[in-house]
């Protein structure tokens, strides 16, 4: 039986329930795997000030890994271990793009979200993760700065029409993924999830042979693959469970719960 060292969760669909909430029973789960001595950490597409809101809530005080493993982040002294920032040319051809076929992109830069101009897909963006957002009318100066990951909103099927458009376009140097169905999200090729699951468990001394991975989506197949033990939740997408080594129950039914209780106290 494999005694597991460190555990990375995803956040949406995942860590929460549909209601955004860390269930009593999740919370208490967490709580017993760090009293069994497992590092318990965060793995996000979100921002860190996003993500820290969330892990600070459940007690933990551990590096969290946000951006898609663009930025990996102490909690208690926000010491930054790791970060990757989108190549500029990338994201300027990026961008130029963008304007010209009418898309809407938003940027991080410094924790903040910028957009180019006000519209629903920000206002509705921002609801959901509880974020503000900065309008810059001057985008292309925004652009150039460092920033971890590049966001754009759109039709599920559009933006998978766009994803081999932006791979001819961007190259090799950008990660690019899917949070959610109409989230297409640019980072550096290092900015994975699997990426910096690797590197903290180099960081915290263990072999990825005793990680555990946890999520919901395509931008977290990378680290379920790089893991010991990639699980993906019973509420996840097809292709991710088709790669899982588990699939538990899903994030209404306290699916973080039931992969503790199993993997990590051994109840079965």
């Amino acid at each position: 039986m494999t005694t597991y060292k460190l555990m990375a969760i995803d956040i949406d669909d995942t860590l929460i329930n549909d209601d955004k909430e860390v269930t009593p029973g999740v919370q208490q789960a967490l709580e017993q795997a760090v009293a069994h001595g497992v590092v318990v950490t965060l793995a996000t597409g979100r921002a860190y000030a996003s993500a820290q809101a969330i892990a600070r809530q459940t007690g933990l005080n551990v590096p969290i890994i946000t951006y898609q493993g663009a930025l990996i982040k102490n909690l208690l002294d926000e010491k930054v271990l790791y970060e990757r920032f989108v190549p500029i040319d990338a994201a300027v051809k990026l961008f130029e793009y963008c304007v010209e076929h009418n898309l809407h992109l938003q940027t991080y830069i410094d924790d903040k979200l910028y957009a180019r101009e006000e519209n629903q897909k920000l206002i509705d963006y921002c609801a959901l993760n509880r974020t503000p957002y900065y309008i810059e009318p001057d985008f292309m100066t925004m652009v150039q700065k460092p920033t971890p990951k590049m966001l754009i909103i759109d039709d599920p099927d559009y933006l998978d029409e766009l994803i081999p458009v932006f791979r001819e376009l961007l190259g090799d140097e950008m990660h690019i993924t899917k949070s959610k169905p109409h989230f297409l999200e640019f980072m550096h090729k290092e900015g994975t999830k699997g990426h910096a699951l690797t590197f903290l468990a180099d960081h915290f001394g263990c072999d990825l042979k005793e990680t555990i991975a946890v999520g919901d989506s395509w931008n977290d197949h990378e680290m379920l693959e790089a893991a010991g033990l990639g699980v993906a939740m019973g509420n996840a997408i097809e292709p991710l469970k088709a790669i899982a080594d588990y699939v538990t129950l899903g994030n209404n039914e306290d699916g973080v719960k039931h992969v503790i209780d199993k993997f990590v106290l051994n109840n079965g």
